[in-house]
């Protein structure tokens, strides 16, 4: 088991780059050699629940990997609220001024931040920003990005896409537990108990038993089995071909767990790597190792990811999400070798002690050395200073990254010199030879940060009070996904005009393109009625780019599309790089949760949805900074079923058959232990399933907090006509000051008061 490249030095070799949740783990995924190591302080981080580092230990670890020629990441991946900005630049000061090597981030306002303060460290996208494609990538490399960490749904064709159209660095998991859900796109926890796992606190509902439902027939014989929880990834055996493909690091999920899993996982992957660079030909992983990598906290059964397929029962762990078990003789060999066993530089020591002359003692380490001359060396009034005392003395290396090969001694006979200066010039020796090394790794670590803009207070804001003082009751927003909610939003624009009844309208893509002529007919009859926008999909792969191409057509040639609303970073870039000239919103998952990311948008979006997690004083916080002058309008969902998950994986065909050669789409139902019931919409055009929550967002006993804020939006997935009718009407009445009857008695008015951690 035991594997020390602590010496080897990689020549644009792939990294290895392993987590790590403590500083056991840290050390230990060095020791097991790994490249560079990916972990969280104690703020911005997406694993709230690991232990972390305080801001010593990281700094620590930052020095120790440098000396070994390693890299340190840290995590600030999670989305920021306003009230916590002026934290971040003191909390990251000290990590670049201590030479971090790269930041792995989420929030967009966090990324430009930290490019304007701290301009010499590498700024990498987190997958948690669902990166899905080369448009996106390559406008994000615009705005500063070295790297990225792209969605772990994609095919390995897509990622080499992505590194030849953009030439970014590619960092991609290869090992570990995976999220049912599209990174970043999960409000599953959050919306059902608080625990955002945008905030790093996620409470994995998807490990949890449902059932699967089909109307009133359920699927399976009723068992509850566990349809969202994914199988452990290990892809060892295809380490050749992730390194043809152009990917830069190998990533090891695992922040969470066991410091012997991360030296353990690090030390096999370092193996199979270091055999495939001696001999590609030859290549092959071993059974043992196989065994080794499920017997370090596999989650069931090994599944190698979606590198190449795009979704399958056999990634899931139906029966149960329970870990199979460890091998606790191997574990044992683990701690042994990478926790236990701290591994030491080799240095030579030279010393010259000659009466009258100062004292010197000089480290070499490879091609480094470090020299210091102490006080000067005198002759002995009683007994003399001995070779033995000498060597004794400058050994002690202690906790060191160093241990001493060989000693060469110059000592005059009846010479003395002190024991503790001896002690002395050993420590400024060594901290010397650290920095030589540090400086030698090839890193500006004596950086300085840009001056630190302070931003003003959070102002004291009523709960009615907001940036702007607009009146918004001029009509209702309305976002469609079925042809049949388009139906009853046509009615309802044609029954009331645009100035009091619907203001703008969105429709779902899909609708556009496998209803087309329907669709079409309809909306030229409300052509200056309202204004109608093409609600882009929540996910853009690939396999879209013939979609996307269509329906830009579509809203180019037709004259009746004011816009499209956008829910990725993806489908942003593909609209301003094909130079699309209508308006551009922005959806509610599309993440504005601060002021500088408001600002970078406002003058980018002719409109933005306000969040789901915020709570409503967060909410009127954010809006603050939009001046009189601003352009852009805030929008404000007060109905609809929040979108929990969106997955490249089908419950449908999970647990019965696709439905991309039938039907088309498909609506079922998963029942949780609490027979709550979340819609599940199957999107067979973009081959991905939508989890909603089971019961509506309604703010309809808040509206008039809301008039001079926002814009009001109903959105509508799994409605039929008749209901989307009743509640379209229903909001007008009493936006209008009319009494009407709510057409539904369950529903949540999810993060309003609470919000999130």
């Amino acid at each position: 088991m035991k594997e020390n490249n602590l010496n080897e030095t990689s020549k644009k070799k792939v990294e290895l780059l392993a987590p790590a949740g403590n500083k056991e783990a840290f050390y230990g995924a060095i020791h097991a050699g790994a490249d560079a190591v990916y972990l969280g302080g104690d703020k911005f981080g997406a694993r709230a629940y690991a232990d972390n580092f305080t801001t010593e230990e990281l700094v620590s670890c930052i020095r120790y990997a440098h000396i070994w020629g390693r890299k340190v990441y840290l995590t600030v991946n999670t989305l920021v609220k306003d009230k916590e900005w002026n934290q971040l630049y003191d909390y990251i000061l000290p990590f670049y001024e201590a030479g971090l090597d790269g930041v792995i981030i989420q929030d967009l306002g966090v990324f430009l931040y930290l490019k304007e303060h701290f301009p010499d460290m590498e700024l990498h996208v987190s997958t948690q920003m669902t990166l899905t494609g080369s448009y996106g990538a390559a406008w994000m490399k615009e705005l500063g990005a070295c790297r990225i960490v792209p969605a772990r749904e994609l095919s390995l064709e897509e990622i080499e896409s992505i590194k030849q159209n953009t030439g970014l660095e590619i960092e991609a998991f290869i090992h570990g537990a995976m999220c049912y859900c599209y990174s970043g796109q999960c409000l599953f926890s959050s919306i059902l108990g608080g625990r955002s796992g945008n905030r790093g606190r996620c409470a994995q509902p998807c490990r949890l038993p449902y059932t699967v439902e089909n109307g009133k027939k359920k699927k399976q014989d009723a068992k509850e089995c566990y349809p969202l929880s994914l199988k452990d990834m290990c892809t060892v055996e295809h380490i050749p071909e992730f390194i043809r493909a152009g990917i830069d690091s190998f990533k090891i999920e695992g922040r969470m767990k066991k410091a012997e899993y991360a030296a353990g996982v690090t030390a096999i992957y370092r193996r199979v790597i270091d055999r495939y660079y001696k001999n590609p030909q030859k290549f092959q992983v071993t059974a043992s190792e196989l065994k080794e990598l499920s017997g370090l906290y596999i989650r069931s059964e090994r599944q190698d990811g979606y590198y190449h397929k795009h979704n399958g029962a056999d990634m899931i762990t139906l029966k149960s999400p329970a870990y199979s078990g460890n091998d606790e003789e191997l574990l044992k060999r683990v701690r042994q070798d990478f926790l236990e066993q701290k591994p030491h530089r080799r240095i030579d020591i030279y010393g010259e002690f000659h009466i009258g002359t100062p004292a010197a003692i000089t480290l070499v380490c490879g091609e480094y050395s470090a020299t210091v001359h102490g006080d000067i060396v005198v002759p002995a009034q009683k007994q003399p200073v001995t070779k033995e005392n000498v060597e004794k003395q400058l050994k002690k290396l202690g906790e060191t990254s160093f241990a001493a090969q060989n000693i060469f001694i110059q000592l005059d006979e009846e010479a003395f010199y002190p024991l503790k200066a001896l002690n002395e010039l050993r420590r400024n020796a060594v901290n010397i030879l650290e920095n030589s090394l540090i400086e030698g790794y090839g890193l500006c670590w004596r950086r300085t940060a840009a001056p630190r803009h302070i931003f003003s207070d959070v102002p004291i804001i009523n709960k009615h009070e907001s940036g702007r003082n607009r009146n918004y009751e001029d009509g209702i927003t309305l976002a469609v996904r079925t042809f049949d909610q388009l139906k009853a939003a046509a009615e309802l624009v044609d029954r009331y005009g645009q100035k009091q009844g619907v203001r703008r309208l969105y429709v779902d893509g899909d609708i556009l393109l496998l209803q087309n002529t329907k669709a079409l007919k309809l909306l030229e009859g409300l052509a200056g009625k309202t204004q109608i926008f093409a609600a882009l999909p929540y996910i853009i792969r690939k396999a879209d780019n013939h979609y996307m191409e269509r329906l830009l057509k579509l809203l180019t040639e037709e004259g009746i599309f004011t816009g499209c609303m956008i829910r990725s970073l993806e489908g942003y870039a593909y609209l301003v790089q094909n130079h699309y000239a209508g308006k551009i919103t922005s959806d509610a998952g599309f993440y504005i949760w601060n002021q500088e990311t408001l600002n970078f948008w406002s003058d980018r979006l002719d409109s933005f949805c306000l969040p789901w997690e915020l709570n409503a004083g967060e909410q009127r916080m954010l809006l603050t900074v939009l001046s009189e002058n601003s352009s852009i309008v805030p929008e404000k969902i007060i109905y609809g079923h929040i979108p929990m998950m969106v997955t490249a994986n089908c419950v449908f065909k999970t647990t019965g058959k696709c439905l991309k050669q039938t039907e088309g789409s498909g609506l079922t139902q998963l029942s949780d232990r609490y027979q709550k019931k979340f819609p599940v919409a199957a999107n067979c055009m973009h081959c991905m399933n939508i989890i909603y929550n089971s019961v509506p967002l309604s703010l309809h006993m808040s509206l008039d907090k809301w008039k001079t804020s926002a814009a009001y939006r109903l959105d509508f997935t799994v409605e039929d006509y008749r209901t989307s009718l009743e509640i379209m009407e229903y909001f007008l009445n009493v936006i209008n000051g009319e009494n009407a009857n709510l057409p539904y008695t369950e529903y949540t008015t999810g993060h309003e008061k609470r919000g999130v951690e």
